[in-house]
């Protein structure tokens, strides 16, 4: 009698329920199977003819007149569609210059008195996603929940941030999936926002089986609709979309829901791509560009006002406490609270006001000397004294109005006349109605001035208190700030943001997002700084959404002077592979320029490094362990040469790690600047975080450089053609 492996009946089974032919990556490996004739539909997928994602449901779910009804209330399946994807667009600024999109891609009808409703499935050899979209007879409909549903296989290690529907500035956790525990992670005193409803994590999350498969879950094209959360059933592993602003689909919500609350979307509607990421290791994840290919083509055309840049800022020494935002002293980081020196007394100047003139002028001397073209400048405008900590903060900032011992105009042209810009900088203590009323205001002056990047800030609750950073409503609002901007020719980096979802392909002037925990965490925070772990985690699941504005470049790592018992855990030499590592189109060099001043052999390698790249390849890393990234940069330095540069960062676990050559092009031969750690002097994130060795060597693809990483180090490699 012949027994039937698990694998073929498996197969067997899954021919036997799904109702069309499977979609399949170019290179055959990710097949996803779809169930479209039994509603709600489901998917699973195979990955090499193995189960990685179990048969899974995909529903949502609108108000009705006393319980919630699904989408598919009434419709009946009608057909598949397929089609093959091969394009090459071009990006005019990023990780690439061109990106090359394979994909397979299959749309499910189903068709009913109301309307028709689609479900599109998306398949690449770098993961698959899925959308649904709809055109029904109702003008619009009040959107209860979304149910898609990831019935992971096992139960892989996850790396995750809490579900947070304000705040994505949490540490990285490492726990297996179904021992996540977000509700531990309320209420964490350095976040001036959070709101932490139900055991759901953020993406991207990040899973690692122990065959070495590595899955990421995320979305693109995050417009109009909430932000998704993945609620996590501990005892399945189950995943369920979770929108911020969104109750659990259960009768009793339903019946407490409040009417206020309600979301209503266009009868006519796709909602964002459900993106899974899968790759074999760690690097492959990053080598991804699968968000990207998902959203729509540059709607905006030229954007060449808008240049990649290196930048400083007047902003790093508040952090630290030496000079404040505001011009009066009422609210001070060198005590860790907003007291301040006139503790709620009559406001006085105090003297150490940031954002002045001379001060500003002084970094620009220095800056425009070492090659940078930008310098940030925070604390300028009127309004600092009652920025966080109030209930009333609408009306708070203007954003033309300057405190009287800073000039704008002047400064401004004092950095055009030595080869520079201001960035400009809007904080909007979070009254994002303030802002809207002020956009076009503000970026008017700014055009006016040839100032074409703004910094956008969002600290503190929401107002109204029934909004949230991540819900519908503030996705809308972040929306209408790049498109407003846009207009002006202004790009934006916004903190505090929405999570990047690849908008940036088809609205270039979304430069780049915070949304995680930076660098300023390092001078404050309870935990005396980020974990060395904290960069090789963030690699491989916060940088897959798209570039960081993390703020690197810190030289001066004990910050005794300022904070005793302070330091940072990281080297001189990760500080400056960070500048490769987390991706930025705007890199900030964000320590005080006397403190580079004391060190500018390590600062040369900061006025070389690019920002813009022709071509960008992870060469290697493991979540949360360590990660190394190459780059060539788009626009050569040098008499067109090709320029090459790689970065890297470690955990906590020295490690000999030695460079293979192999990205490098045939027959060309190249002169290697390496800034490494110099474990032979003790490097070390806490005990020796400044030993660095610089050497210069000749060499060719096919080489290799020894490199080893201190705990919490890292190394910068600069390669030019000879």
């Amino acid at each position: 009698m012949r027994v039937l492996s698990l694998a073929v009946l498996a197969s067997l089974f899954l021919a036997s329920c799904q109702s069309e032919s499977p979609v399949s990556s170019p290179n055959g490996r990710t097949v996803v199977h779809v169930n479209a004739a039994s509603l709600p539909p489901t998917y699973t997928v195979l990955r090499d003819g193995d189960t990685l994602v179990c048969t899974s449901t995909l529903d949502m779910h609108f108000e009705g007149t006393e319980l919630p009804f699904s989408i598919w209330s009434g419709l009946t399946y009608s057909g598949q569609t397929t089609q093959t994807i091969d394009e090459t667009y071009e990006l005019p600024w990023g990780e690439w210059r061109e990106v090359h999109h394979q994909g397979n891609q299959a749309v499910y009808t189903f068709e009913g008195k109301r309307g028709t409703v689609t479900l599109t499935f998306h398949v690449t050899d770098e993961g698959f996603a899925f959308r649904y979209g709809m055109t029904l007879e109702a003008d619009s409909l009040p959107l209860f929940a979304e149910e898609s549903t990831f019935n992971l296989n096992a139960n892989p290690e996850a790396f995750w941030i809490p579900g947070d529907w304000d705040i994505y500035e949490h540490l990285y956790n490492r726990t297996p999936l179904r021992s996540i525990n977000a509700i531990a992670k309320r209420n964490h005193p350095n976040l001036a926002q959070t709101y932490i409803p139900y055991n759901a994590v953020n993406t991207p999350v990040t899973l690692v089986y122990e065959n070495g498969t590595h899955l990421a879950l995320h979305e693109a094209a995050l417009v109009d609709y909430p932000g998704m959360t993945l609620a996590v059933d501990t005892l399945t592993g189950n995943l369920r979309s979770q929108l911020v602003g969104r109750g659990p689909l259960a009768q009793e919500d339903y019946a407490a829901a409040d009417p206020g609350a309600q979301i209503w979307i266009p009868g006519t509607f796709q909602t964002p791509w459900r993106v899974v990421l899968i790759a074999d290791d760690a690097p492959g994840l990053l080598n991804s560009h699968l968000v990207l290919d998902l959203n729509e083509p540059n709607k905006l055309g030229d954007v060449s006002w808008f240049e990649p840049m290196k930048y400083m800022g007047i902003w790093w020494e508040m952090h630290l406490g030496k000079s404040t935002w505001d011009m009066f002293g009422s609210q001070s980081m060198s005590t860790f609270d907003f007291e301040g020196e006139n503790g709620g007394a009559a406001l006085k100047p105090t003297g150490r006001h940031g954002a002045n003139t001379e001060n500003a002028k002084r970094y620009i001397d220095f800056a425009s000397q070492h090659g940078f073209k930008g310098l940030l400048v925070e604390g300028w405008n009127v309004g600092w004294e009652h920025w966080i900590g109030f209930e009333d903060r609408e009306g708070v900032f203007d954003f033309v109005s300057t405190y009287p011992d800073y000039n704008l105009q002047e400064v401004q042209r004092y950095a055009k006349e030595h080869g520079m810009s201001l960035i400009m900088h809007h904080e909007t203590s979070s009254a994002p109605r303030t802002y809207d009323q002020q956009m076009d205001t503000a970026y008017s002056l700014m055009q006016s001035l040839g100032i074409h990047s703004v910094k956008t800030g969002y600290v503190g609750k929401i107002i109204p208190k029934t909004e949230f950073h991540h819900g519908r409503w503030m996705v809308r609002h972040y929306q209408r700030s790049v498109e407003r901007a846009a207009a002006h020719q202004v790009a934006v980096n916004i903190h505090e943001p929405i999570k990047a979802t690849g908008l940036r392909r088809t609205y270039p002037n979304l430069i780049a997002r915070e949304g995680a925990r930076g660098q300023e965490f390092n001078a404050w925070s309870i935990e005396r700084g980020n974990p060395p772990s904290h960069i090789p985690t963030m690699a491989f699941t916060r940088m897959l959404g798209g570039p960081m504005d993390f703020t690197p470049g810190v030289f001066q790592i004990n910050l005794d002077a300022f904070k005793p018992g302070s330091r940072i855990n990281t080297t001189i030499a990760q500080q400056l592979g960070l500048y490769i590592v987390m991706y930025s189109p705007v890199q900030m060099a964000c320590d005080l320029p006397e403190h580079y001043a004391a060190n500018l052999p390590a600062l040369k390698f900061i006025e070389e490094v690019g920002v813009d790249w022709e071509s960008s390849e992870v060469l290697d890393g493991e979540v949360g362990e360590f990660v190394v990234v190459a780059r060539q940069e788009r626009k050569a330095q040098t008499n067109g040469r090709r320029h090459w540069f790689v970065g890297a960062a470690n955990n906590e676990v020295a490690r000999d790690y030695t460079l293979a050559l192999d990205f490098l092009p045939e027959g060309e031969t190249f002169t290697a600047h390496i800034y490494r750690d110099d474990t032979a002097a003790g490097a070390h994130c806490w005990d020796n975080p400044t030993a660095l060795k610089i050497e210069s060597i000749t060499v060719k693809k096919g080489d290799t450089i020894s490199c080893p990483m201190a705990v919490g180090g890292g190394f910068a490699v600069s390669l030019l053609a000879e």
